[in-house]
């Protein structure tokens, strides 16, 4: 079928709130590049929203999925488990930078993470109250929705979400909002919301996704590390998009000296397979009791071969070695634009993790949403895949797999580049 026969069927039978507003479909991948289901071939900037760090169908990842469909797709693993799955948690119990020994469970996407990382929370302290970020993303769920610090376009119609959540700013130097403040605001909602005694984690992404690609500054962290210490609090670290090897590292936190009591992860875990984690000190993890944790298909068999083989391949083909040279290029090329447009400003990156910041002018520092998405609109038009992100809609954020060949990288990047060209010029003459 072709995207004009798939995009009636979609019109006909996908709801409006699920369904896609892209009219191509779609149909087969290579590593940084696809093609819809009119042979249109695109180059994919966005990596299934940060899922695909190894790139579209890597051969060891697709050879492991093989290999394990060829032996056993599913049992639930809470009635007979099975190799990968205990073999995938000894794994990230010793990857992850938590405090301790450590044990994980694994669930299927990252807003489920979430949920079970605060369900730990709640029965390890015995305390309700959980503390997040402006801009933060944490998922769609009810609670993670509640979490997530971004009315549109995910809490809108939802009316009133679960108690017991609030938040605080999250420091954002370049929009006025140092560490100093941002630590001011948080020991605020302790005298205005929520006591200490009374609050279960705080809830931090170390590099916000959704939110914009801010980075927490190592000193952030520390002396939030120290005030969950101080207070008894746990402190919950999301790495769903910041995990595997997106920032130079296997996991952002890793970039301080800090760890938490537990993490979340999914996305480029399984790069493509529906898989997440918690993983977190063993005390804290053996908190809930007995099978008050896990679902029909957590940690099915064919995600965890995946995810083994993405672990396999990051170590083996220096792909953290690989995001912080692909980080350096496009912060390269992202000074070069910031010097050439009035609108890019606040480029940045954490490894391959990299985004810049689309502004009326730089003097202002006037966020233009209208920008990020005609920027979006045009490069899909010249065949590259481009998101935005941001707490007001006009970062242009980067996630192209890390191992995105380097002709496949510049082509894209000149995409970028000539689509600023062009509405940019567009935009001054209309002024003129």
């Amino acid at each position: 079928m072709n995207n004009a026969q798939l995009n009636e069927l979609k019109n006909r039978y996908v709801a409006n709130g699920a369904a896609s507003s892209a009219t191509q479909f779609a149909d087969q991948a290579e590593n940084a590049e696809l093609w819809d289901a009119d042979g249109q071939r695109f180059i994919d900037f966005a990596g299934g929203i940060g899922v695909l760090n190894l790139g579209h169908r890597h051969p060891k990842v697709v050879e492991a999925v093989k290999n394990q469909l060829d032996k056993l797709m599913h049992t639930c693993q809470t009635v007979m488990p099975y190799a990968p799955y205990v073999q995938l948690a000894e794994k990230l119990c010793h990857l992850s930078p938590v405090k301790g020994d450590a044990k994980a469970m694994l669930v299927n996407a990252g807003a489920e993470a979430l949920e079970n990382a605060v369900k730990i929370a709640r029965a390890a302290t015995g305390r309700s109250g959980v503390i997040c970020f402006d801009g933060s993303f944490h998922g769609r769920t009810f609670m993670t929705l509640a979490m997530t610090g971004k009315v549109l376009p995910y809490k809108n119609d939802f009316g009133p979400m679960p108690g017991d959540v609030f938040r605080a700013p999250f420091p954002n130097a370049y929009h006025g909002i140092s560490d100093e403040d941002a630590l001011n605001g948080l020991k605020k909602v302790f005298k205005t919301d929520l006591a200490p005694s009374r609050t279960a984690a705080i809830v931090i992404e170390p590099v916000q996704g959704e939110g914009g690609f801010y980075a927490a500054s190592p000193a952030f962290f520390k002396a939030l590390r120290e005030l969950c210490d101080e207070h008894g609090i746990l402190l919950i670290v999301d790495e769903v998009q910041s995990g595997f090897a997106r920032t130079g590292k296997f996991f952002a936190l890793e970039h301080t000296d800090v760890q938490a009591d537990i993490m979340t992860m999914a996305k480029s875990l399984a790069n493509g397979m529906p898989l997440s984690a918690v993983v977190g000190s063993a005390a804290v993890m053996d908190a809930p009791g007995t099978s008050s944790l896990g679902g029909t298909y957590s940690g099915n068999p064919l995600s965890c071969a995946a995810a083994l083989a993405v672990i396999d391949v990051i170590e083996k083909e220096n792909l953290l070695e690989k995001s912080e040279a692909l980080g350096k290029k496009l912060t390269q090329r992202f000074e070069t634009w910031q010097r050439q447009f009035n609108t890019v400003d606040n480029t940045r990156h954490l490894g391959a993790m990299a985004a810049f910041e689309l502004v009326t002018d730089k003097a202002s520092r006037t966020p233009d949403p209208k920008l990020a998405a005609a920027l979006c609109a045009k490069a899909k038009e010249k065949g590259l895949i481009l998101l935005s992100c941001g707490f007001w809609g006009n970062s242009i954020r980067i996630l192209v797999p890390i191992t995105v060949s380097d002709d496949v990288l510049e082509e894209g990047l000149d995409i970028v580049e000539s689509s600023l060209e062009e509405l940019v010029k567009v935009e001054a003459t209309a002024t003129a």
